[in-house]
């Protein structure tokens, strides 16, 4: 495999036939994205594509009125620039680097002509767009119909599926992600850490019971992550 791509740790990537390595590979820069780093901006033209080895990507939705709250995420298991991957090159939303980490950039056009050439390249990174969406809507159903706690336990848990079971994040930025007020993050984590599934500390989040936290969920984490283990393959 080209040696562009067999460093990466990008499942993306690294589920691509060789023949697509070659198409993709000279076109590939490897970059490190800074925490806070803003890689699509509302209503600005989507220039690259992000594949990232590590690190957490926050896609939200600005709103100066009611506030910004989390859409989805993205690590190291799929992409930054879906809308480009379905034909759009703007979007409402904004994507930045909540952890940052290293990463494997491509221009858009230059994966749309990859794209155009290799059906096989072209089902993954849709198969990958379908499973965002379903992260996407799961969060709304999950912000329209579960409680803090639950809601709560489901961010842990998908946080933890891309950095570790420890976890560098601040209630104030819990809150900010989450769309509550910080006291109500705060009396969220003590319940969680009651019951023996995490232990936090100031800045730190670690998943101590895992499989009960999965419970704890009650059904609002698992859809999109079992969607894309039937359509991509195993990443947890």
């Amino acid at each position: 495999m080209n040696q562009a791509i067999s460093s990466a740790k990008n499942l993306i990537l690294q589920r691509l036939p060789q023949t697509d390595v070659e198409i993709l590979a000279p076109y590939l820069e490897a970059v490190d994205l800074e925490r806070n780093y803003t890689c699509i901006f509302p209503n600005k033209r989507i220039s690259h594509i992000y594949f990232l080895d590590g690190g957490l990507s926050s896609t939200v939705m600005p709103d100066e009125t009611h506030g910004t709250s989390e859409i989805g995420a993205q690590g190291f298991e799929g992409l930054i620039g879906v809308p480009a991957i379905l034909g759009s090159n703007v979007t409402p939303h904004q994507t930045f680097m909540q952890v940052g980490g290293p990463a494997r950039r491509i221009a858009v056009d230059h994966l749309e002509r990859a794209m155009e050439q290799s059906l096989a390249l072209r089902k993954l990174l849709l198969h990958y767009a379908h499973v965002f969406m379903m992260q996407v809507a799961q969060t709304a159903h999950t912000n329209a119909r579960y409680n803090v706690d639950e809601r709560l336990a489901r961010w842990i848990l998908m946080s933890s599926d891309r950095l570790g079971s420890k976890l560098s994040l601040t209630h104030e930025f819990l809150s900010f992600m989450l769309g509550i007020r910080r006291s109500s993050v705060t009396d969220a984590l003590h319940v969680l850490e009651g019951e023996g599934l995490i232990r936090a500390s100031r800045g730190l989040i670690e998943v101590r019971d895992r499989g009960g936290l999965e419970l704890r969920a009650n059904g609002c984490y698992g859809i999109a992550e079992a969607e894309y283990e039937r359509l991509i393959g195993p990443w947890r």
